[in-house]
């Protein structure tokens, strides 16, 4: 990374890199949190539960609110389907949505053309895509049982070359492989959004790859997803204010 890219990252505000994962099960929760603490925060990341309960309906409303929108629905299909899905993410009004990168160059590429195509042709703002490489609840076990032997940085990085290579304006990874990334992809705009982050005041939960906010955002992480620590905190926004604070 050049000394110009790391002055670039430094300057933003602590508040643009952090996003909230609305893991709740109904659209009146999430509604509760975003009314909530939705001035303090980057960005909402809506994941596979909430998108399975309140539907593409509550991502279209919050984005239209003016809040932006992290889509988390980690598209994995033939090329074709995806790049189909992908269009209608981009309908919506989405901030940034991802895919997984094992689905490969093909499926990538048709994504980020299918979508580019799309937003030119009705002058929508073309979303963030970025590539999920290896899971933050997986470790070099949970790769040996679907047959992967890399070690899970080998795994990362060549996953985060693949999503590079193919159009993908960054990955999703956890902030142990951030550095590697980092060395290894030259474009200087490649975003890294990672997962697992775990704020001095909370637990690991179900995640074995982490990092607190400091150690993130030092390692090169454009922007932090929290969920637990903060949605279920007694005082929400004081939890906010403490993850900003760390990083």
């Amino acid at each position: 990374m050049t000394e110009a890219s790391k002055t670039e990252r430094k300057s933003v505000e602590p508040k643009e890199k952090l996003i909230v994962a609305l893991d709740v099960e109904t659209a009146t929760e999430a509604r509760n949190i975003v009314d909530e603490i939705g001035a303090e925060v980057g960005a909402f990341k809506i994941g596979l539960q909430l998108f399975t309960s309140a539907g593409a309906s509550f991502v279209r409303e919050t984005a239209e609110k003016g809040f932006r929108v992290f889509l988390d629905v980690k598209f994995h299909d033939i090329p074709n389907t995806v790049a189909r899905a992908s269009v209608e993410v981009a309908r919506l009004g989405v901030w940034m949505f991802n895919v997984h990168a094992s689905g490969g160059g093909e499926m990538m590429q048709r994504t980020a053309e299918a979508v580019s195509e799309f937003c030119e042709k009705e002058n929508l703002a073309k979303p963030k895509i970025i590539a999920v490489t290896v899971l933050t609840s997986s470790d070099e076990e949970t790769l040996r049982e679907i047959g992967v032997e890399r070690a899970v940085g080998e795994q990362v990085v060549n996953l985060a070359r693949l999503a590079a290579k193919y159009g993908m304006d960054g990955v999703v990874a956890s902030p142990q492989e951030t550095p590697l990334i980092r060395r290894e992809i030259e474009k200087t705009d490649f975003l890294i959004v990672t997962p697992g982050i775990r704020p001095e005041f909370a637990t690991n939960d179900d995640q074995k790859r982490v990092m607190t906010p400091k150690q993130a955002v030092a390692s090169g992480a454009d922007f932090l997803v929290v969920g637990r620590p903060i949605l279920q905190a007694k005082d929400r926004l004081t939890a906010v204010k403490k993850v900003l604070g760390e990083m």
